[in-house]
């Protein structure tokens, strides 16, 4: 089962391409401070501003920095079901432990176009497939009815939750049982949906506080719960932060700041306001990350 705290890697940009140093030396970090796994190629990474060869290369070099020591879902999601047939069926051959595979977009299918969407990637990729359930970006809220009949295909393993529905891991569990792995797609409530039943989170925070959230993973599984206050206090303003503009903006401007990356975002996205910068440095130095 896949738990734990798993960074949706951003893709740093320099000069308008990927930085590809950037990233491998980013990845690196990652592991060094202690998160669980890595998810490269989702919406944090600017999956829909990636050419698709980039987005195969920037897989490739994920799991070329990882080099076994975490496991790696590899973002492979479309609103074309043959498209994330391709995407699942590389990330596969590039040495992905998963795909994270997306509720298809703008399309609006029904159901059943859901699982049949999701059946073919399946049938097609030979890989574990993580629903990405992600009704604000998608349009489309994939029913636990849905996911159950999904979850009877042997290669669907689990769910990024992103509904903020905190009642739908325990209805997910029940419906599916407990080995069906449930990663919240909203750090402000990942613990929440632990404490429903959940198993981890893939998260945008952990960009900028990894070890930070994955000590809070840690310390949940381990029963430390004054620790888990503390760090959830200490986490929220961030989390915060990194959504007052649309995303990856804050979180790159705050990898900027740490010297991880550049700022730089990719068309239609643009760098943040003034408001945003200071909200998000004062975020950092209330999390102990950015000396005041």
């Amino acid at each position: 089962m896949f738990q734990g705290c798993f960074t949706a890697l951003m893709t740093p940009f320099r000069d308008g391409g990927v930085d590809e140093t950037a990233f491998q030396d980013f990845v690196e970090w990652q592991i060094n401070q202690g998160v669980h796994g890595l998810v490269p190629c989702g919406t944090t990474g600017e999956s829909p501003t990636l050419t698709h060869d980039e987005h195969r290369r920037v897989t490739e070099l994920c799991i070329e920095a990882a080099n076994g020591r975490v496991p790696v879902i590899a973002g492979a999601g479309s609103n074309c079901t043959d498209e994330a047939v391709a995407l699942a069926k590389h990330a596969r051959s590039a040495g992905a432990d998963a795909a994270l595979v997306v509720t298809p977009y703008y399309n609006k299918p029904v159901q059943e176009g859901l699982y049949q969407h999701f059946k073919a990637v399946h049938d097609s990729a030979d890989i574990p497939i993580i629903i990405y359930n992600i009704p604000g970006r998608s349009v489309v809220d994939m029913s636990v009815e849905t996911m159950a009949r999904l979850a009877e295909l042997p290669n669907i393993v689990g769910v990024k939750d992103a509904t903020n529905d905190l009642t739908r891991p325990v209805r997910t569990r029940l419906e599916i049982g407990p080995d069906f792995a449930q990663l919240s797609g909203e750090d402000g409530t990942a613990l929440a949906l632990m404490a429903q039943g959940g198993h981890g989170v893939i998260s945008v925070t952990a960009n900028v506080a990894p070890r930070f959230m994955a000590e809070q993973h840690t310390a949940w599984m381990n029963g430390d719960l004054a620790r888990v206050g503390a760090l959830r206090d200490a986490l929220m303003p961030l989390h915060r932060a990194l959504f007052m503009e649309s995303n990856p903006s804050p979180t790159k401007y705050a990898a900027s700041v740490l010297g991880l990356s550049t700022d730089e975002v990719r068309l239609p996205l643009i760098p943040v306001s003034d408001g945003t910068r200071a909200a998000v440095r004062a975020a950092l130095a209330h999390a102990g990350i950015l000396a005041q």
